[in-house]
């Protein structure tokens, strides 16, 4: 009987053309992606394989001496064959088919051959544009047929940050639930292989990783690995809250002005602090924006506020002479404004002083179902070279909107000194 631990056991068992087994470092991944090739070799002999990773040196130092313990689990024989990248199996003098290997630092080589089944090893060590080429050439070498055979690809990797396997397996998937059938995802933690490893392991890794690494090497978690994150201790569980709007309780609604990009994030009070419960992104202008808020609350009884964009006071390119806040003012919202930004620093101080203070309390709270766009910014938007928060990336429109309200309402209060007291308050 192979063995497999429960993650392992439930990847192989996903019915997808394409699956992840996504886990820390020691967590079997390679393992259970050799696990395949050998079913797939049993279930269907002379049907070649194809096992791809970042480099050569992978499939000599890694694959190679793993594909022959696993080979021998599963009652067949590797031969391998370094100089041809190939790895030959047999169950005693039986053929039962060939492995071809590719290193993916090189997609051009990816090409010459067939294959019906694909086993990508640590896929998202790659960039994210070079991972996607790669993926598309794996692809084109699924042409091999066979009864019963789904041609399908495994991939197995440690979460590298959102790259291309978040965005392929869980933001496509979220996107275009269709997808859901074609896509499995299996997510293990080294925990969970713990048998299998020195007994020194896991708090060797502990000792020498911080938080937000171990959340990626350990338990096997999507999180921002980039330096410089904008909203460094958001965590989706942490600051999850199911909350949802009652029936004509106040809503406070941030607001940020794009053309075709205009976001809104709107929250409602619990216990007195702020709970995001529902967003509004890649909306094309105000007017727009404004039927969408009306059509989704208004007859439920809601009181609106908006705290928006403080740039929306000028000349709104709806008309020569309406501003954004105009028209929101005649389509029945109570506007909260400045008559400029607060400074972005004091914005972000300010929001990040609700997700997680000094005193380990969590006050700023988002549905996490409701919010997937403000979710995913939170986590993800970093700081760019120049020490502002990163705009390139397209996820500074829904987190300014959150923000708003959030300095408007509970802004971080600065420290009066005697040279200072009679100083104005910069950036408010």
């Amino acid at each position: 009987m192979p063995s497999l631990n429960v993650p392992q056991s439930q990847f192989l068992e996903l019915p997808h053309k394409f699956k992840a087994f996504v886990a820390g470092f020691g967590s079997g991944k390679t393992w259970v992606g050799c696990a395949g090739l050998c079913r797939h070799a049993w279930e269907f002999p002379r049907i070649n394989a194809g096992y791809f990773a970042p480099t050569y040196g992978q499939i000599r130092d890694i694959f190679f001496p793993t594909i022959e313990e696993v080979a021998a689990d599963w009652g067949l024989h590797a031969k391998v064959n370094a100089s041809n990248k190939e790895v030959h199996l047999y169950a005693g003098r039986q053929y039962r088919g060939t492995i071809i290997c590719r290193s993916m630092d090189k997609p051009g080589e990816i090409v010459g051959f067939k294959i019906g089944k694909g086993l990508i090893d640590e896929l998202d060590v790659m960039r994210r544009d070079k991972a996607q080429i790669a993926w598309r050439k794996i692809i084109a070498r699924m042409r091999q047929v066979s009864p019963g055979l789904l041609n399908g690809i495994d991939v197995t990797t440690t979460p590298e940050g959102f790259k291309f396997v978040y965005e392929q397996f869980v933001k496509a998937v979220r996107d275009k639930p269709e997808l859901a059938t074609l896509y499995g995802l299996v997510q293990a933690s080294t925990y969970q292989n713990g048998k299998n490893l020195p007994d020194d392991y896991i708090p060797s890794l502990r000792a020498s990783y911080p938080p937000q690494l171990i959340k990626a090497y350990l338990r096997g978690q999507f999180v921002n690995l980039t330096s410089g994150a904008v909203y460094p201790d958001f965590d989706r569980v942490k600051n999850h809250a199911p909350t949802v709007a009652i029936p004509g309780e106040p809503l406070l609604i941030g607001m940020d002005f794009n053309v075709t990009k205009m976001a809104a994030a709107v929250h409602v009070l619990r216990d007195g602090w702020p709970h995001a419960v529902q967003e509004f992104t890649g909306v094309r202008d105000t007017p727009e924006m404004a039927r969408l808020l009306n059509g989704r609350f208004k007859g439920a009884g809601h009181p609106m506020t908006v705290y928006p964009d403080a740039s929306g006071q000028n000349t709104s390119s709806k008309s020569a002479s309406v501003s954004d806040l105009s028209i929101l003012q005649q389509a029945g919202f109570t506007i909260r404004a400045n008559s400029t930004n607060p400074a972005v620093k004091d914005r972000l101080n300010a929001v990040n002083a609700l997700i997680l203070n000094d005193k380990a309390e969590r006050r700023y709270r988002v549905n996490t179902d409701a919010c997937p766009v403000l979710t995913e910014a939170l986590e993800q938007q970093v700081y760019d070279q120049n020490g502002e928060p990163d705009k390139t990336a397209g996820l500074d429109h829904i987190t300014d909107a959150a923000g708003y309200p959030l300095a408007f309402r509970w802004p971080v209060a600065k420290p009066v000194t005697t040279h200072s007291r009679n100083l104005p308050h910069m950036g408010r």
